[in-house]
């Protein structure tokens, strides 16, 4: 079997390339604030979809998604390393395609 090999994905789990610029936070003193830094409650992370199974309804590939990341399943593909998760998964989504009257947040 080839390392290239197509990937398809299935029912409606979504592959996603977790931002990485946005595990790190400042401070409004300026201080970097590393992603592995122990918070009070659990924070959120975005991405952007990869790809899509069949069955997955409310995202598209290239829509920013927010999921917990204590939640993910990494896998690694070509030596980059992405999240495989469930539609059900994902809290939001982020994307011009939506209808912009439907939240009243831009992001």
């Amino acid at each position: 079997m080839s390392d290239r090999a197509p990937i398809k994905m299935l029912h409606d789990r979504i592959l996603v390339d977790v931002d990485q610029e946005a595990g790190e936070r400042r401070s409004s003193g300026g201080i970097v604030i590393p992603a592995t830094a122990a918070m009070g409650a659990r924070r959120l992370a975005w991405s952007r979809v990869i790809a899509k199974g069949p069955h997955a309804r409310a995202v598209e590939v290239g829509d920013r998604v927010l999921f917990d990341p204590a939640d993910k399943a990494e896998v690694e593909v070509q030596g980059e390393v992405y999240v495989v998760m469930r539609e059900r998964d994902v809290h939001a989504v982020a994307a011009e395609r939506l209808d912009a009257g439907s939240t009243g947040l831009y992001l």
